[in-house]
């Protein structure tokens, strides 16, 4: 199989941003979980909703400018082994922008991934960046073709070389993104992930059931020649 295309290290720490639910905040002296509180603004910068009271926002008070440190580990949303896909780190300074709302001016911000390994990114490419266009929907894209079309999990594996699958005990989809779906081979004691490519990168999210449905066909037309007819 080739090897698996992927986002650059600054693509995937915007995908992280815009695809996360929650994510830690570390200020002196203190740390902070933030759900639903964050979003990524059209120019790249790190946008926060301070809770009201707390140690973040008291800093931030006293002083115009507060070492900060945001932290968000991606977990599959799959049930697989090794959950934990990335992680990523974006350090820098928070300032106000309104009354509880503070934005990051990052310095750096570092991914540390299994299939790109241990990244930086300095500020502008992570400002110039875009996030997948399916970051929003990957998680209930993966979790609606694992619960509710299992066999076509076993359709698509037809679409990997028959000596990888050697072994094999389980397959799981645990990444999908514009260039295509990862499948993870689970064996007794390893794993293997093999990316199913789409035929072209997705542009937008709406593209994603067209592009499944090409990988079907295709599936079923290997199914068709490996069986002679």
């Amino acid at each position: 199989m080739p090897g698996i295309k992927l986002p650059t290290a600054a693509e995937r720490l915007r995908t992280l941003l815009a695809a996360a639910s929650s994510l830690t905040l570390h200020v002196p002296g203190h740390r902070c979980d933030l759900i639903g509180r964050h979003h990524v603004d059209e120019t790249g910068r790190v946008v926060l909703e301070l809770p009201a009271g707390s140690q973040a926002a008291l800093l931030l008070e006293a002083e115009r400018d507060v070492a900060a440190v945001i932290e968000i580990t991606d977990v599959a949303p799959t049930s697989v082994k090794g959950r934990v896909r990335s992680r990523a780190v974006y350090q820098g300074w928070i300032q106000h922008d309104g009354d509880l709302r503070a934005v990051l001016e990052l310095a750096e911000a570092t991914l540390a991934d299994p299939l790109l390994g241990e990244v930086r990114v300095e500020a502008g490419e992570f400002a110039t960046a875009h996030p997948d266009p399916l970051a929003k929907d990957e998680a209930d894209l993966l979790c609606h073709l694992t619960g509710a079309h299992p066999e076509a999990i076993e359709h698509l594996s037809r679409l990997i070389p028959p000596h990888h699958l050697h072994g094999v005990r389980r397959i799981v989809p645990i990444r999908m993104d514009r260039f295509g779906v990862v499948l993870r081979l689970e064996f007794a004691a390893r794993h293997r992930d093999v990316q199913l490519p789409f035929s072209a990168p997705l542009r937008t999210a709406e593209e994603a059931a067209p592009r499944m449905h090409e990988l079907l066909a295709r599936a079923r037309c290997c199914q068709r020649n490996h069986s002679g007819h």
